[in-house]
């Protein structure tokens, strides 16, 4: 028995079939993965015709809800062949009017593309265009869906590692996300099933189509993460009753935060350690043994830098430059705190610099001198925030004043 030729209108079942399957895996309207279709497959008609883009020669219908698609050309109807006849935009009336007896010259007549011409053509980029249609699509439901969860930690399953780069695939509601190498705790070695806890660190809110910069950024190393696992661990941050003021992170090694409770009948410190250190040990353990500082921050500086500085004992703290945009203080220890408030190769003093918002000048007791102690003064306009603002209002009316004048002069000078 020959087979079946193929026609204008032949059913595509299957290929709508698997559409509604993958819409259904990746949570997308069906209808949009149909426009997907559509928009690539006149993208690559008119690449490999040669039309551009803004002719609208090429006619796709794609009908999700009958499960048909067909292809044609839209050409214009000449009266006879010429030396500038396009067969790809241009058929003659003779042959335009066994499609439409009614047709005449200048007319457009819908010319169905033969479905092997049209697998031919279209084949050679039309699959990567639909893809790349699809990605989009997920991209765009992502953006709309998770734009809420925005400096959040969810709970993610590594679904496949790359061997040669490290990068991750993970699943998060049913979506692909990727976690690089470089924002993988260092050190963490991801596998296969695995739960983890990310941080959305980046979600475009709004949707552009053919918007590049159009990602959904996930970390393990940012340092935010650590505070949202403690809101998980401890009802009292979770609730306000105490705040996590401050975080400093060196990821896969140590972490510091600041903690401060509204409520003096409640311990800001007990409540993130937990009974027999089970709240921090939760945390510590989903970073992969990372080590965490909880310190109570102060709204005196000296106090914070003191707690900041922590495990080591400081001895005084000085606010040498008080000016906010260059903040620096210097901290006494005793001589053998030294080493521990500076750390392995600095890191708790990098940390404790991060935390408060301060550079820190550790010194031990037997060396600091009375010019350790020598403080910077206040300028003016920290000093008198209000005079510089009367100053720049001023100057903005002598600008305002210089405009107006010049605009006088052009303007008598025209006349």
């Amino acid at each position: 028995m020959a087979k079946r030729k193929t026609t204008k209108g032949e059913d595509y079942g299957d290929i709508f079939e698997n559409l509604a399957a993958l819409a259904e895996e990746k949570g997308i309207d069906i209808e949009i993965l149909g426009e997907k279709i559509k928009s690539a497959i006149e993208r690559s008609l008119k690449t490999n015709l040669h039309f551009d883009d803004d002719e609208d020669y090429v006619d796709v219908k794609v009908d999700v809800k009958n499960r048909r698609f067909d292809v044609a050309i839209l050409k214009e109807v000449i009266e006879v062949v010429d030396t500038l006849y396009e067969p790809e935009k241009e058929i003659v009336l003779e042959e335009a009017r066994k499609i439409d007896p009614k047709l005449e010259v200048g007319d457009h007549v819908r010319c169905p593309i033969d479905t092997k011409t049209f697998k031919r053509i279209a084949a050679k980029n039309a699959k990567d265009l639909i893809r790349q249609g699809f990605s989009t699509a997920e991209r765009q439901r992502l953006s709309e869906i998770w734009g809420q969860y925005q400096d959040e930690a969810v709970s993610a399953t590594v679904t496949k590692i790359e061997p040669k780069t490290g990068f991750a695939t993970l699943e998060i509601n049913h979506n692909e996300v990727m976690l690089p190498r470089t924002e993988q705790i260092p050190g963490e070695t991801l596998e296969v099933g695995q739960v983890i806890k990310v941080y959305i660190s980046g979600v475009s809110k709004e949707f552009k189509e053919g918007e590049k910069n159009q990602t959904l950024k996930i970390s393990r190393n940012d340092k935010w993460l650590i505070k949202r696992l403690f809101e998980l661990e401890c009802p009292e941050i979770y609730d306000g009753t105490v705040e996590i003021k401050a975080v400093s992170r060196a990821p896969g090694s140590r972490s510091k935060i600041a903690v401060w409770s509204n409520d003096p009948n409640v311990d800001a410190l007990g409540a993130c350690i937990g009974p027999q250190k089970s709240r921090i040990n939760a945390v510590t353990k989903e970073i992969k043994g990372e080590k965490v500082d909880v310190v109570l921050y102060s709204e005196e500086p000296e106090e914070f830098i003191k707690q900041a500085l922590k495990p080591a004992e400081v001895s005084k703290v000085v606010i040498t430059n008080p000016n906010p945009d260059k903040r620096e203080c210097k901290a006494v220890v005793p001589d053998n705190q030294l080493s521990l408030a500076i750390g392995n190769k600095g890191q708790n003093a990098w940390l404790a610099a991060k935390l408060t918002g301060y550079k820190i000048d550790i010194k031990s007791e037997s060396n600091v001198t009375p010019e350790d102690f020598e403080v910077v003064p206040l300028e003016e306009k920290y000093l008198h925030p209000e005079t510089e603002e009367e100053e720049t209002d001023a100057q903005a009316d002598v600008q305002t004043e210089s405009t107006e004048g010049k605009s006088s002069e052009q303007t008598a000078g025209a006349e």
